[in-house]
């Protein structure tokens, strides 16, 4: 019986062979569409937010929700951006009420925000999108002015910075609701 080696079995081939060479395009294409479908995903869910009309940002009046029934319990408001500030934040629900600029006429100070008055009932409750947008007017750790020519906070802090800002409440911003949660909060800085 004659020996039989591997090596006179098995010839080695420069070339893969083709289903080998399938597979690997395959594996190619699938990361590929993975990628885009991931990166896609997260522009689209951007794109996804209509264009609101901003209010002005240092308003002297409040906003209104004509559409809003105060008479029931306190829900949440309807689409668009809200110059307002949170009162309270618990378990992924924040509390906020809307805010104007009341100027200063001592000439001390350029002014302040204000709340409604005590025992108005003009407060709103909304979900906080897991995905919120967040930017601070003084940074992300309150050491820098980040804003934009109007005063609007335009550096995104991270979700541990979140959850504290809104637990500590009251920092003016523009608020914006859309599909009944807050995707969107900017700071307004005030000097």
């Amino acid at each position: 019986m004659p020996i039989v080696t591997i090596s006179s079995v098995m010839k080695p081939s420069a070339k893969p062979s083709a289903s080998l060479s399938a597979l690997f395009r395959s594996t190619m294409v699938a990361a590929t569409v993975a990628a885009t479908l991931v990166t896609g995903a997260v522009a689209a869910d951007a794109a996804t937010i209509p264009k609101f009309k901003q209010p002005k940002v240092f308003g002297t009046s409040f906003q209104t929700d004509p559409h809003h029934d105060f008479t029931k319990r306190i829900s949440t408001r309807h689409d668009g951006i809200l110059r307002g500030w949170v009162t309270h934040y618990k378990a992924g629900v924040a509390e906020y009420t809307p805010i104007k600029w009341v100027k200063d006429k001592t000439g001390n100070t350029e002014g302040w925000f204000t709340g409604p008055p005590k025992g108005d009932v003009t407060a709103y409750a909304s979900p906080v999108s897991a995905k919120l947008a967040y930017y601070g007017a003084t940074g992300c750790k309150d050491t820098e002015k980040t804003v934009d020519r109007q005063g609007v906070g335009d550096k995104r802090c991270s979700s541990k910075v979140v959850i504290s800002r809104l637990k500590a409440g009251q920092h003016p911003g523009l608020i914006t609701v859309y599909k009944g949660k807050i995707v969107k909060f900017q700071e307004i800085f005030t000097p």
